[in-house]
């Protein structure tokens, strides 16, 4: 089975259980990084198909009836194991943030992309837990080999999965070979490079291939590097419910602003390097970001909302564009 949706994320679905510091009950919630992305941007009016698996259990039941109440396209590959992922987020009620610990499953048989895809993002569990994680590196390298199309992934670590910090660097340093733009928070960097700031293993990360690279800095905004510029924005300044899926929504809306009208009707993939059109991007993917961590749970914003509060949003600050450096 094959779709025509320009867009495919490729990744896993799971079940949350969120464990909260002042609770004294887990609720569980699907959802998962791809998931999240692809709901986002099913909610930006973005045509996506979300390639993932889940197993025949309990948390499989969840997954396979919150994504048939979503409205998204999903293409389900065959899991070898028939075994779901579990997550346990801990959040701690005063800072919204959140940990977590995993039962992984990550085992499509096979990974099937159309050949109407233009873009490709992954990240997460899916680059990192074998035996899934070959194949989606493999999927990247296909797809990237292609004219016109590319690959984005949002690294999105998690030591829970691949404790060890040297094979995981080694995973994300082939992802970034065939990958045309690279998102990180500087945690996910501070991680895997301890002894470098985050900015700097950003600029780092450029000369493995991508053409964009963006980190993200919480409540501090973002910065966008390519080869010639960087560029920053401030966040918005709100009341953090929790940061479940605020990275997903920020992601989703960096993807959705990846895409333009072709001269053929069809769309096409265009990759900011202009410092304005950074800052543009930029500004709307931290809103989006911003408004999902106002919420219990990852709930991307929708089209209204995103256009509404990112022109609201546009007074706070100028973008520091750096220009070429020397």
């Amino acid at each position: 089975m094959t779709t025509t949706a320009p867009i495919a994320v490729v990744g896993e679905s799971l079940v949350d259980l969120v464990w909260r510091s002042d609770a004294q009950a887990v609720h569980p919630y699907p959802g998962g990084s791809p998931t999240n992305v692809a709901i986002g941007l099913h909610r930006l009016g973005r045509p996506v198909t979300l390639v993932t698996c889940w197993g025949e259990d309990p948390p499989g039941t969840m997954i396979e009836e919150y994504l048939g109440s979503s409205g998204i396209d999903v293409l389900r590959a065959p899991s070898a194991s028939g075994r779901s992922t579990v997550a346990l987020a801990y959040v701690n009620q005063t800072s919204g943030s959140a940990t977590y610990d995993f039962l992984t499953a990550w085992d499509p048989v096979r990974i099937p992309i159309s050949k109407h895809t233009i873009l490709l993002h992954t990240g997460s569990l899916a680059v990192v837990v074998q035996p899934g994680a070959a194949q989606v590196l493999e999927a990247c390298r296909q797809l990237h080999d292609r004219p016109g199309r590319a690959v984005a992934v949002d690294l999105n670590v998690r030591p829970a999965v691949q404790p060890d910090r040297a094979a995981y660097r080694s995973a994300v340093e082939q992802l970034a070979g065939v990958a045309d733009v690279v998102k990180a928070s500087d945690e996910d960097l501070g991680w895997l490079w301890p002894d470098q700031h985050p900015a700097d293993a950003a600029r780092a990360l450029l000369q493995y291939g991508p053409r964009l690279v963006v980190l993200t800095r919480g409540a501090q905004g973002a910065t966008a590097f390519t080869a010639d510029a960087e560029v920053s924005v401030a966040a918005p300044q709100i009341q953090v419910a929790d940061t479940i899926g605020a990275g997903d929504a920020f992601q989703a809306a960096l993807l959705a602003a990846l895409l333009a009208p072709a001269p053929d009707g069809n769309q096409s993939v265009r990759i900011p390097t202009a410092p304005h059109e950074l800052e543009q991007v930029l500004r709307q993917a931290v809103v989006a970001g911003a408004l999902t961590a106002t919420r219990a749970g990852a709930q991307p914003p929708d089209l209204d909302e995103l256009r509404t509060a990112t022109a609201a949003h546009t007074w706070l600050g100028q973008a520091l564009a750096a220009g070429p450096r020397p």
